[in-house]
């Protein structure tokens, strides 16, 4: 595409790239032209439907039987490469264009004009009467310190009624205003001296400022140890790239961590960046989608979706925790956020820098090929020392029934008790236990859609099925032989663990971090923020607690179960499990002047070689075996994977097509490829619907999109049959 966008006169046919599945259509431009790249309404038979010039028209329908655009949105026109980076994105993953346009414009009344508006703001009163809902709503105000907000959005956010909102206002403690839509985000200053680096950070931050400046693309895995600074170094790319007067983009994987990182980007910068997650306000989603498309916004701190964000000039992206599965998109989209920051940036001539602990082994053989650059951060930031790590042989241990802490740990965790110091209790599996059990019967409760088992969730007395979402009450009798009495719990998850803690340690003050005990985004940082000031004695958490967190007086973290990931049939069992470890043991002792971190790992399998490379610190020798066997095996990152997932809620129709379509697949012999299955999923049934999967393998260089395409093109789904392409799969399920 060219650089410039495309100006169509009135009456020209143009292309219109719709939301819906016909995709493009021709239409006559307006009576005022319209640009390449404007986002308009056209009408699509009885209704109006958002649309995106897209090209010249090339149709032979009659231009007189043409129907015209009906209205140009006031909104920037996407620029030429933001609609090469959609049109790549979609070629790559073998998305419909017309998803990839809803990706890009997943933003509340874009379609309104920008009229004034009212919202609410602090007054100048005080609270007369003190409530707990008063509380709340004031509570919203100083998190979301900057943001607009409508009442009835305060009001939601609160979980209150609007009345609450207007009894406020009616006091003076907060005002409604008239004020414009979508107001442009306050400047950063780039000048503002950051923290004081030292040795490996000042040489990694003057190599970023440097490639940055150089305004061309490339990418660069910043690796450091828990705790090396990585932040602070990046932070001074972001510095750089403002100075350059050009948009930045700083990818999180888990929203509890925007919280703190905000207060850092504003500490260091002078004011709070744009936010982009599902925690935000729907006004706040509208003025951030504008202002980046008109450049009124300097940086974006946001999820794996902000990377469709039409930015007016993008000139850097950070991947924090590049290693995260929760970077890779598997629902209606298949995409990696990492794989896909590096295309859009390509396009903008921008630079990546992926930063991480543990990096994705991807990522490190991208850098040992010399495809990306490298950058080590060896040692921990100021005087922090990295943990001490030891395992703790479970074949050795005095384990008592119905327990799961060793008497080594809980010994451990003694001792920090009486130094007034904190602990971590880290086990991977939410809920109470993970199967429950009829000792009557053998009967183990599933989940009436899926084939999946009931976990129970004591805390709410509820089952759950992790894969759907199905909940039900905790039954008295077992709902197959109806014996009352007999129901029995398998397993731990961190609710038994939480209450082994309170059994052994009652003095002690003990919180769960898990994602599913939260029902916003602010009580779990409000949470967090309570950890981190010391508010609390021992954590027991999920992997949500090894993603980034700074708690100050935490020394030692006990992993209750590291054998956990390192079984089944996951090419990247290995790979995960030493980076979950890693990331959680990297929790300990990150303050400097703080007492040393111990990492403790219970496991029975000592001699693995995932332990015995995690306890010895020789990370490049882990990678480099598991590039040997990736590698001897044709596995990614050096040979190609693609996964086809087919689901009915009939299970002969879906069996009997996935047959037909593997009958079929001669183009992807031509090019090399091999197709494995079909096969019943692992879960064989989600939400009452069947599941078959199918995945490919090619050599790396082998046109494998091309060949998919070939393959399904003019195949005929049957009703109700889905069929979903996932390129570069993460999960098997």
């Amino acid at each position: 595409m060219s650089h410039a966008p495309v100006f169509f006169p009135p009456g020209a046919r143009i292309a219109v790239l719709t939301c819906e599945p016909v995709g493009v259509l021709d239409y006559l431009a307006p009576e005022d032209g319209v640009r390449q790249g404007q986002l308009v309404l056209v009408p699509l038979g009885p209704r109006r439907v958002l649309g995106l010039v897209w090209a010249e028209g090339t149709g032979d329908f009659d231009l007189a039987k043409l129907r015209a655009v009906g209205r140009v949105l006031d909104a920037e026109p996407f620029s030429p490469g933001f609609l090469d980076f959609l049109t790549r994105a979609a070629e790559y993953t073998l998305t419909p264009l017309p998803l990839m346009l809803r990706m890009a414009t997943r933003a509340p009344d874009i379609d309104q004009p920008p009229a004034a508006r009212r919202i609410i703001v602090p007054g100048s009163g005080v609270i007369p009467r003190v409530t707990e809902a008063r509380t709340r709503v004031m509570a919203v105000m100083a998190e979301h310190g900057g943001a607009s907000f409508a009442a009835s959005e305060l009001a939601q956010l609160a979980g209150v009624g609007t009345s609450v909102v207007k009894g406020l206002v009616g006091t003076g403690t907060l005002a409604e205003i008239e004020a414009p839509r979508d107001l442009p985000y306050p400047a950063l200053d780039p000048g503002r001296p950051g923290k004081a680096l030292d040795g490996d950070q000042q040489a990694a931050s003057d190599r970023l400022r440097g490639a940055v400046r150089g305004g061309a693309y490339g990418t660069t895995l910043l690796r450091g140890v828990t705790g090396s600074g990585k932040t602070e170094v990046y932070l001074e790319a972001v510095a750089e790239c403002l100075a350059q007067g050009r948009q930045a983009l700083v990818l999180l994987p888990e929203i509890a961590l925007s919280a703190e990182f905000l207060d850092r980007v504003e500490a260091r910068f002078g004011a709070r960046p744009g936010e982009w997650h599902s925690g935000i306000t729907r006004t706040e989603r509208r003025r951030l989608w504008h202002m980046a498309g008109r450049g009124q916004v300097g940086l974006v701190v946001g999820a794996r979706s902000a990377l469709f964000l039409p930015f007016r000039d993008l000139g850097l992206i950070v991947v924090d925790e590049e290693h995260d599965g929760s970077y890779k998109q598997e629902d209606v989209v298949y995409y990696s956020a990492r794989d896909m920051a590096v295309l859009r940036a390509s396009i903008a001539r921008a630079q990546v820098v992926l930063a991480s602990a543990t990096p994705s082994l991807e990522s490190w053989a991208n850098a040992a090929s010399g495809k990306y650059a490298r950058l080590d951060l060896r040692s921990r930031y100021g005087e922090a020392e990295l943990p001490q790590m030891a395992a703790i042989d479970l074949r050795a241990e005095a384990m008592e029934p119905g327990r799961w802490i060793s008497p080594t740990l809980a010994a451990a965790v003694t001792a920090r008790l009486a130094k007034g110091e904190q602990s971590l209790i880290f086990l991977n599996r939410r809920g109470f236990a993970p199967v429950t059990v009829c000792r009557a019967c053998g009967e183990q409760i599933g989940c009436h859609q899926c084939d999946a088992r009931m976990v129970e969730h004591r805390f709410q007395n509820r089952l759950v099925c992790h894969q759907c979402g199905e909940t039900r009450p905790i039954p008295l009798a077992c709902p197959s032989c109806g014996v009352e009495g007999k129901l029995a719990p398998i397993g731990p998850g961190v609710e038994r663990i939480a209450e082994e803690v309170a059994a052994r340690f009652p003095d002690a003050k003990a919180t769960v971090l898990s994602s599913d005990l939260f029902h916003s985004a602010r009580a779990l940082k409000e949470t967090i923020a309570e950890i981190s000031e010391g508010d609390t004695d021992i954590i027991i958490g999920t992997q949500i607690v090894a993603k980034g967190h700074n708690f100050p007086r935490l020394t030692l973290v006990g992993v209750v179960d590291a054998d956990l990931g390192l079984q089944g049939a996951d090419l990247r069992a290995a790979e995960r499990s030493f980076q979950l470890m890693r990331q959680v043991a990297g929790r300990a002792g990150r303050i400097s002047g703080a007492a040393p971190g111990v990492a403790l790992l219970q496991t029975h399998q000592p001699d693995h070689a995932v332990i015995r490379a995690i306890l010895s610190g020789q990370d490049e020798a882990f990678w480099d075996a598991e590039a040997a066997g990736r590698q001897a095996a044709g596995m990614p990152p050096y040979g190609r994977l693609a996964g086809i997932i087919l689901s009915h809620p009939d299970l002969d129709v879906v069996s009997d097509f996935a047959r037909h379509l593997a009958g079929l697949a001669a183009p992807l012999a031509e090019v090399g490829a091999e197709l494995w299955g079909p096969a019943p999923a692992p879960i064989a049934r989600v939400r009452g619907r069947h599941r078959m999967r199918m995945l490919i393998r090619a050599p790396r260089q082998a046109p494998l999109q091309a060949a998919i395409s070939d393959w399904l093109a003019g195949v005929r789904l049957p009703t109700n049959l889905r069929l979903s392409v996932d390129i570069d799969p993460q999960s098997f399920l």
